[in-house]
């Protein structure tokens, strides 16, 4: 069930938007998502291939890539709505606009963390059918859409005191997210791809997809 998120209403400067990214640090830490990410690109990845993310945010997953030697400054390309973060490298690359209407980088690996919740089955089918000759590997972390995790994910608000915005979003995306291999279909990759999704106690379904 997909519904607007606060953050992706606010503008990008909102002080309350400015916490809640914050606080999707902590979301992250919890889940494990980026130490799961690095992880996969590092044992999957070789060495000289690109990154993209989509929907890169803030940039923090993609710099704790470059930052843990999982690729150069050089090699790293992000895409997202909002405009490139002030302390982005200068050597890497910022795409500000819609993955569903622009050209996606020509990289080895595609990236996402929480973002591809976001979208209807059609539009993931639209993204799907957008990737690049060139990727080998996609790697994308998603909610779980469980009902226990709604319980657990109200549950850590409350116990962080998290910001009313991230209150409803991370509510919103567990709704939004996914079970089994709904992720797979949805995307529609070709014959040649081969793909494996599992969930995480902790409330993330874990996509990969390699060729």
């Amino acid at each position: 069930m997909l519904q607007p998120e606060l953050l992706d209403i606010l503008p990008h400067d909102d002080p309350d938007a400015i916490r809640s990214r914050e606080e999707m640090l902590q979301v992250n830490g919890i889940m494990g998502n980026h130490r799961w990410i690095e992880r996969m690109v590092r044992r999957h990845g070789e060495k000289g291939w690109r990154v993209t993310e989509l929907g890169a945010g803030d940039g923090a997953l993609s710099l704790r890539l470059v930052e843990a030697g999982c690729c150069a400054e050089s090699d790293l390309h992000a895409f997202d709505l909002a405009p490139r973060p002030e302390h982005w490298p200068a050597g890497a690359d910022w795409t500000q606009g819609d993955v569903l209407k622009q050209a996606l980088p020509g990289t080895e690996i595609v990236i996402a963390n929480l973002f591809l919740h976001h979208f209807t089955k059609e539009q993931l089918g639209m993204l799907g059918a957008r990737i690049s000759p060139v990727t080998r590997l996609i790697i994308a972390a998603e909610p779980a859409r469980r009902w226990v995790h709604t319980m657990t994910g109200w549950l850590f608000c409350v116990v962080a005191e998290l910001n009313h915005v991230q209150r409803h979003d991370l509510q919103a995306s567990i709704r939004a997210g996914f079970r089994g291999r709904e992720l797979q279909e949805a995307l529609g990759l070709g014959k040649e791809w081969k793909t494996e999704a599992h969930e995480h106690p902790l409330g993330g379904l874990r996509f990969m997809a390699w060729r």
